[in-house]
């Protein structure tokens, strides 16, 4: 499945990409975030707790950054598993656009599951992506504006 969105933060591009590289600012928005450990600068690895539906699973994964056109736009995949729950695979190609006193963050991702997750329906499981995408940027949104 693939989705996108676009966002307005009032903060420069210099601060929001910073923020999207911060990994106390990622843990507290990532819905249901255990733990974040950076690796390197390019390379995180997470603990996450999901709903999606009637499955309810901890995911370990880790996520890799392609920071070549930084800053202006940088690619992030990623990959968790479940356990029985299954697994999520994703990329996400993210623009950082200048505009005056605020940047505009613009997203598409596109996202791929198996295991028991992937018998909830489609319908539920981009619901929910859409839904748990919207709950990480407005919290992002609101601690890059606040710091």
């Amino acid at each position: 499945m693939e989705f996108f969105d676009e966002i307005t933060i009032k903060a420069t591009q210099k601060a929001v990409y910073s923020a999207l590289n911060d990994p106390a600012v990622l843990r507290q928005c990532i819905p249901g975030c255990d733990e974040l450990i950076q690796h390197s600068p390019t390379n995180l690895e997470a603990k996450v707790v999901l709903k999606i539906g009637p499955v309810k699973a901890r995911f370990a994964g880790v996520v890799t950054l392609n920071t070549d056109q930084a800053p202006d736009s940088f690619t992030l995949t990623g990959e968790g598993k479940g356990g029985a729950a299954g697994f999520a695979r994703g990329s996400a190609d993210v623009l950082l656009k200048e505009v005056g006193e605020v940047t505009v963050l613009s997203y598409n991702a596109k996202v791929q599951v198996g295991g028991k997750i992937a018998q909830v329906g489609s319908r539920l499981i981009s619901g929910t992506a859409k839904k748990l995408s919207a709950s990480f940027f407005a919290k992002f949104a609101d601690i890059v504006v606040k710091n």
